[in-house]
């Protein structure tokens, strides 16, 4: 199995929530990243390809495991920061 996603991450969990929450009023997932982002993914709109089993860290997987293609994470917290994971494909 392999997972498509985009995210944005962040250091500060409240903003993290703020944006998280501009989303779910319509906003775009991938101008938000772009402008806010802190990963090098922010130029692709937070796409992050796809990727298999063990190749994000534990939390990060996880979240992606359990959203439906399309779906957008609550603020998921690793050693990284703050990330909102938009899951985008499975295969």
């Amino acid at each position: 199995m392999e997972w498509r996603a985009s995210h944005i991450l962040v250091k500060d969990r409240a903003q993290a929530a703020e944006l998280l929450k501009k989303i779910k009023q319509g906003a775009s997932f991938e101008s938000l990243a772009r402008e806010f982002s802190q990963c090098p993914s922010k130029s692709s709109g937070g796409d992050l390809g796809w990727f298999g089993p063990g190749k994000m860290v534990g939390a990060f997987e996880e979240a992606v495991k359990r959203l439906g293609s399309g779906s957008v994470s609550d603020v998921v917290s690793t050693q990284f920061g703050h990330h909102i994971i938009k899951k985008t494909g499975q295969r």
